[in-house]
């Protein structure tokens, strides 16, 4: 008998979009290779859309074995107690409480945890964190933020042990998309920089898997943090008596 399949949850945008004849329509939707990672990984992916009702997180995440949050647009500044910089123009309230929500209770559940770009970034931030709000105003440069539809890259070193160094190369290229970065992660540990000085991983502390990158690995050829993921995910079924 094989072992049961993990389900892993990933948030999704909730915007207008096209499709067909269609256009301009409100629709859940996110980039399919977050959830062809996760399948890859031997998980089940579920596409969580932004949910206002209230105990939506918990009675959601009772259900799961693990929780990804993707990436997307910028975090609301006043979430970090900052006001909105001149760069910082799009954001989507409901989309931020919602995974906030999630994040509130994964940590207290100690469901294992996958947060890639924004969701790094909004890890940060459910933990009391802060985030920079323009790069370029910091580096120098917009190589971070690549082009409207394609990714920059950046060279990145893992700089402390734990799950990311054992899970990742101690140095790569990866693929990148973003104007914003983590300035301040209180309980994660800081385990990657780019070239640039740039947070690009982080984790919790303790045996939880709860790691964030900034980086797009589902856009990239090295499945291991979807394999970190799934493999917690796995275990903590086993753990409850699920596998």
């Amino acid at each position: 008998m094989t072992d049961p399949r993990p389900v892993i949850g990933i948030t999704t945008y909730r915007q207008a979009a096209d499709w067909g004849t269609w256009r301009q329509v409100e629709a859940d939707l996110l980039p399919a290779d977050y959830a062809r990672s996760i399948e890859r990984a031997g998980g089940v992916p579920v596409l969580l859309p932004p949910i206002e009702a209230p105990g939506a997180a918990a009675a959601v995440l009772g259900r799961l074995d693990g929780i990804l949050i993707a990436g997307g647009a910028d975090v609301n500044p006043g979430r970090y107690g900052q006001d909105p910089d001149p760069n910082t123009v799009r954001w989507y309230d409901d989309r931020d409480a919602w995974e906030l929500a999630l994040l509130q209770e994964a940590e207290r559940i100690r469901l294992p945890l996958l947060g890639i770009c924004r969701g790094m970034q909004l890890m940060a931030v459910a933990a009391g964190g802060a985030l920079v709000q323009h790069l370029p105003d910091v580096v120098g440069h917009d190589r971070h933020a690549g082009g409207p539809t394609s990714y920059g890259s950046a060279d990145v070193r893992v700089d402390a042990d734990g799950r990311v160094a054992d899970l990742v190369a101690p140095e790569l290229t990866v693929p990148v998309h973003h104007h914003q970065a983590v300035a301040e992660h209180p309980g994660y540990r800081a385990v990657a920089h780019d070239a640039d000085g740039v947070l690009q991983a982080m984790e919790a502390e303790g045996d939880r898997f709860a790691v964030g990158v900034q980086w797009h690995p589902e856009t990239d050829d090295d499945p291991a943090l979807f394999d970190g993921l799934v493999a917690a995910a796995r275990e903590r079924m086993r753990d409850r008596g699920h596998g």
